[in-house]
């Protein structure tokens, strides 16, 4: 759920001293840098973003891509989109490969995440088309988008997908950590300096480099978020240890050396405990 729902989950849990593992969701960024393999970054994303029709907790939300290779990235999401759900606008609404949303409401809360980004500024790149009767949304790119469009702002879980240019690193990382921590981080990147540093100055709920989405999928990897995305991990020996209890259970031995620890502490007894705390410590 969102945070504010979290935060109801978690009082109501304070109540009984019940510990909580919340997953929320959020604003989860990728990142096209201008080493990337373009198309294979281009059809990963496309995928990832637009599958459930962007209604999935860990779908790409946001976009930056590195200035230089901006315009020849956006022409191969284009190019995937168009292969995968049609060419025009009718055939992109009648395709069944495309999810339309889950129920009128959200269509029309996304519709208006659209609507507002649109009079900022923004340009639709692809899709664009609504009809929030049908419940339906195109998958959608959108460019110059204002700062302070809501579609910045608040969880899209749509298929919308604005897109930020980018020509410095460092300003992506401070702009990643000067919002709520988010579910998810991707980078599409063949620079390992560029991949180790997002790696090691940002903080996310999980991270994929080159790919997306998958880390969810596998039973290997804990799965959870961080501050505003969530707290606890799922999946695997993780979720067994966060939604378990590991009780330490400690029998005796057949020598009972705690007896040096009893009182009276004489000066003897003193020498011999302090000989063995130095061993212990080595």
């Amino acid at each position: 759920g969102s945070p504010a729902v979290g935060k109801i989950v978690m009082t109501a849990a304070a109540k009984h001293l019940a510990s909580v593992t919340l997953e929320l969701g959020g604003k989860s960024p990728a990142i096209v840098d201008e080493s990337a393999d373009l198309k294979s970054a281009a059809e990963n994303l496309m995928w990832g973003k637009f599958v459930n029709s962007g209604q999935t907790c860990v779908a790409p939300d946001y976009l930056y891509v590195h200035a230089s290779v901006k315009d020849a990235f956006l022409k191969s999401c284009t190019e995937a989109l168009q292969l995968r759900y049609g060419t025009t606008a009718e055939a992109q609404k009648s395709n069944p490969d495309f999810t339309h949303i889950i129920n009128e409401h959200h269509a029309q809360r996304i519709s208006g995440l659209l609507d507002d980004a649109k009079q900022r500024g923004a340009r639709v790149l692809a899709g664009g088309a609504v009809d929030t009767e049908e419940h339906y949304i195109a998958p959608t790119l959108l460019d110059q988008v204002a700062p302070d469009s809501t579609i910045l702002q608040e969880e899209i879980f749509g298929p919308l997908l604005p897109v930020l240019p980018y020509s410095d690193l460092q300003e992506v990382i401070a702009s990643i950590n000067a919002g709520p921590k988010p579910l998810a981080l991707y980078v599409w990147s063949h620079d390992q300096k560029h991949i180790d540093s997002l790696i090691a100055n940002t903080s996310s709920g999980g991270m994929c480099v080159n790919h997306c989405m998958v880390h969810v999928a596998h039973a290997n990897l804990p799965f959870g978020g961080v501050n505003n995305s969530g707290m606890g991990n799922a999946h695997g020996l993780f979720g067994f240890k966060a939604f378990s209890h590991e009780r330490a259970v400690l029998h005796g031995g057949w020598l009972p050396t705690i007896k040096l620890f009893y009182p009276p502490y004489t000066q003897s007894r003193k020498r011999v405990v302090s000989f063995l705390l130095a061993q212990l410590s080595r």
